[in-house]
C-alpha cells in the first residue's frame, strides 16, 4: 500500500478529525483510511448521470406516454 500525507492541514480541522475519529473509537489514521476508502468508492455525479441515462432508456415517445396517461384518466 501507499502512504499519504498531507500538509498544512488547519488546527482546527486537525482538532475535528481527532475528536471524530476518538468519537467512533478509532485511531485517526483508521478514521481517515475509511474516509478516504469511502469517498473512493462513491461514484461521481457524471458516473451517476451516465448509469441513469443507460439504464432508463425507453422507445416510448412523449406523446405515447401522455396519451397513455389521458386513456388512464378517461377510464377513472
Amino acid at each position: 500500500m501507499t502512504a499519504i500525507t498531507i500538509r498544512d492541514v488547519p488546527d482546527p480541522a486537525l482538532e475535528a478529525l481527532k475528536l471524530k475519529a476518538a468519537q467512533t473509537g478509532r485511531s485517526l489514521q483508521a478514521y481517515l483510511l475509511d474516509l478516504v476508502t469511502r469517498d473512493a468508492r462513491t461514484p461521481t455525479l457524471a458516473d451517476m448521470m451516465a448509469r441513469l441515462d443507460r439504464e432508463t432508456r425507453t422507445e416510448l415517445a412523449t406523446s405515447d406516454i401522455l396519451a397513455a396517461i389521458d386513456e388512464g384518466r378517461e377510464r377513472g
